[in-house]
């Protein structure tokens, strides 16, 4: 199992959040053995016609500055800056159909210890092709387990790949979190017979959690995994878990109707809000 060959891309805008995004994206290139891309797009100016040179734009020469700042970062790297008169969503969704992975910044944690995400780049994590991975501005990619959150129902092999090969590059163990909820109308039950049936549900989930890790524990053989099962809600449970993460790694289903193409789902939705480490959000079908 290898991981895809396209760049990594990552947007820049000049601001804190995007050369925190773009240092850890030179590392994370390094790690896979892939190009770096760094992208700046900007509105094009209303006296500005199509066609015409960017011209002195205030960003550009920030640009090309930092460029050879992540040169001497990552040097084993090939790195290209690119400049784009446009709208950034559109710019930064074309860039994800080639890309292995897309990186973004954040500017921190709110008053709420949560993400404070900007619209540019929530409507990119709705709409990306690939992999987007949202790095705080504040904060390195710290030391632990790279976590995924696999949901049994619909164990997306596109999240579970991203997952190893994140873990894999970087010599780091894999814990995996499911979330599941005991039966509907166990509550109503006599409490004796709700503990037996709990069991039961809860080493059914275990059983099936390791049926849909077998292929890739095999796969990955270089890769320590642990498996963990939480019970109550995915959003909650998993925000939790991801406490002391290297990277979360959770998913987004591609949705066919087109009002619904852009939704975000509540776990994913949660995790860029409340989670400190970086958050990968993968897009699956």
């Amino acid at each position: 199992m290898t991981g895809p060959t396209g760049p990594v891309v990552v947007g820049f805008d000049g601001s804190p959040p995007s050369l925190a995004a773009a240092a850890w994206a030179a590392r994370e290139a390094q790690r896979r053995g892939l190009r770096l891309d760094v992208l700046q797009a900007w509105p094009r100016p209303k006296h500005l016609p199509p066609g015409t040179s960017s011209g002195d734009h205030p960003v550009l020469a920030q640009l090309a500055d930092h460029e050879g700042e992540l040169r001497a970062l990552a040097p084993e790297v090939a790195v290209a800056a690119t400049s784009v008169a446009g709208d950034p969503v559109e710019a930064l969704e074309a860039a994800s159909r080639e890309a292995a992975v897309l990186v973004l910044g954040s500017r921190g944690l709110g008053t709420l210890r949560g993400f404070l995400v900007g619209s540019v780049s929530q409507e990119v994590l709705r709409r990306a092709a690939c992999p987007v991975v949202l790095v705080r501005a504040d904060a390195e990619e710290p030391a632990g387990a790279v976590t995924v959150g696999l949901d049994l129902g619909r164990p997306a092999e596109a999240v579970l790949a991203f997952a190893f090969e994140s873990a894999a590059v970087r010599s780091a163990p894999l814990r995996v979190v499911h979330v599941w909820s005991p039966p509907a109308g166990s509550e109503h039950m006599a409490y004796g017979a709700i503990g037996g049936l709990e069991g039961e549900a809860s080493a059914a989930e275990s059983s099936g959690l390791e049926q849909a890790l077998a292929p890739w524990r095999a796969g990955h053989p270089e890769v320590e995994v642990t498996t963990e099962l939480v019970r109550g809600k995915p959003a909650v449970g998993l925000v939790d878990a991801a406490a002391t993460a290297r990277l979360l790694v959770v998913g987004r289903r591609l949705r066919r109707l087109p009002l619904l193409h852009h939704h975000l789902g509540p776990v994913a939705h949660a995790a860029i809000h409340h989670v400190h480490c970086p958050v990968a959000v993968v897009p699956y079908d």
